[in-house]
């Protein structure tokens, strides 16, 4: 059974939830675009605590490939089963959500298909592509699978060029069996490592959650794998369970940890690392990734 919220956490969430209001011209303008565009947030389907927030600002993280997921991960709020056929029009769809929002910098991620041949690789590379062929393209973070760990279709996405490769480690390899049972922790990590062996100016990111039962010399370990693969940035944020029938959250991580595990990623030598109760893998990711492209000075 979760631990029940403390009260500085809900109000957090609470605070998210109020930002700019339900009926704020910039959330609803946000909302229809993406909906009259018959697209998927990441931000709604796996109930993002930040999405009033983000929405506010009038950014949003996109999910392509549709809104059900071929895995059963016992911590995401996305829904399980057999998704539908990939929509070769969904690309030019998002381009254009990202041209009328005047996004600056735009975050894909997907639902695992491990029914397509190439896992979705080619549903990436055709999204880059038609966001370069806007009048102001944006930068490109994407967010993928491990894709099995297929190098093919690792290729075709990398081959695409994003400005930031992400994929997330979620956990520390000792709850994998539980958290995510198809799923390899090292297979994981190769993933982040081809990304950078196949073009090693990429700026590569992951993300790891808190509050499932990990060891504090587990997640350091983490962190160190994370180095030694490559990985630039980074994000850690609370688990919070989407519902009754997940994987129940052990333990609430109080503020001043995050900080004290951002000044420990930092010192290790991570490029930028955002550490709270509420981040998640594209909390704030234009700023993040301008930050880092600043420190390398290009």
């Amino acid at each position: 059974m979760s631990q029940p919220a403390p009260a500085w956490l809900l109000v957090m969430v609470r605070g998210g939830k109020r930002c700019g209001g339900l009926g704020h011209p910039s959330l609803t303008k946000t909302r229809d675009a993406i909906k009259n565009l018959q697209l998927h947030t990441v931000c709604e389907s796996a109930r993002c605590p930040n999405r009033g927030a983000c929405f506010f600002r009038g950014t949003a993280t996109f999910m392509i490939l549709g809104n059900i997921c071929t895995r059963n991960c016992r911590f995401c709020a996305v829904d399980k089963g057999r998704p539908v056929a990939a929509d070769s029009e969904e690309p030019h769809r998002l381009a254009r959500a990202a041209a009328n929002l005047k996004l600056d910098h735009v975050v894909v991620t997907s639902v695992t298909r491990d029914d397509l041949p190439d896992g979705g690789a080619g549903q990436f590379a055709a999204v880059i592509h038609e966001l370069r062929q806007l009048d102001r393209p944006p930068t490109v973070e994407v967010l993928t699978p491990d894709f099995k760990g297929a190098a093919g279709s690792l290729k075709i996405v990398i081959d695409a060029r994003p400005d930031v490769f992400g994929h997330n480690i979620e956990t520390v390899p000792h709850l994998y069996r539980e958290v995510r049972p198809d799923a390899r922790y090292r297979r994981s990590l190769e993933v982040l490592e081809a990304a950078k062996l196949m073009d090693p100016a990429l700026i590569t990111k992951s993300g790891l959650m808190l509050g499932l039962g990990e060891t504090e010399a587990q997640v350091h370990r983490v962190l160190q794998d994370l180095l030694q693969a490559g990985v630039d940035m980074l994000t850690i944020g609370q688990y919070l369970a989407p519902s009754l029938r997940h994987y129940p959250v052990q333990r609430y991580v109080p503020p001043e940890e995050y900080k004290h595990w951002e000044q420990i990623a930092l010192v290790l030598g991570f490029k930028s690392v955002a550490a709270a109760p509420l981040v998640r893998s594209s909390y704030h990711a234009g700023d993040h990734y301008r930050s880092v492209v600043a420190h390398d000075g290009k």
